[in-house]
């Protein structure tokens, strides 16, 4: 039985659930803006054969990755 709400299938399809994964991936972020746009790009990319439109799901990722871009070459 899934949990839409606590636990939804798109990320607990792996060993790891997303979540985890997540917040172990931003922990050494500088600040927490650059960690958000980080988290935001690494959750599209996990669940993106997931949710039935990997394209949509890339273009999601690539637009916080590049905004992350942005802010890195600001610092």
């Amino acid at each position: 039985m899934t949990d839409p709400v606590n636990h939804p299938s798109h990320y607990t399809a792996n060993p790891v659930e997303v979540i985890d994964l997540l917040e172990q991936a931003v922990r050494h972020a500088p600040d927490p803006v650059v960690g958000g746009l980080q988290w935001q790009s690494l959750k599209y990319l996990n669940r993106l054969w997931l949710k039935g439109n990997a394209l949509t799901d890339a273009r999601k990722a690539q637009w916080y990755l590049n905004r992350l871009i942005n802010k890195l070459e600001a610092q």
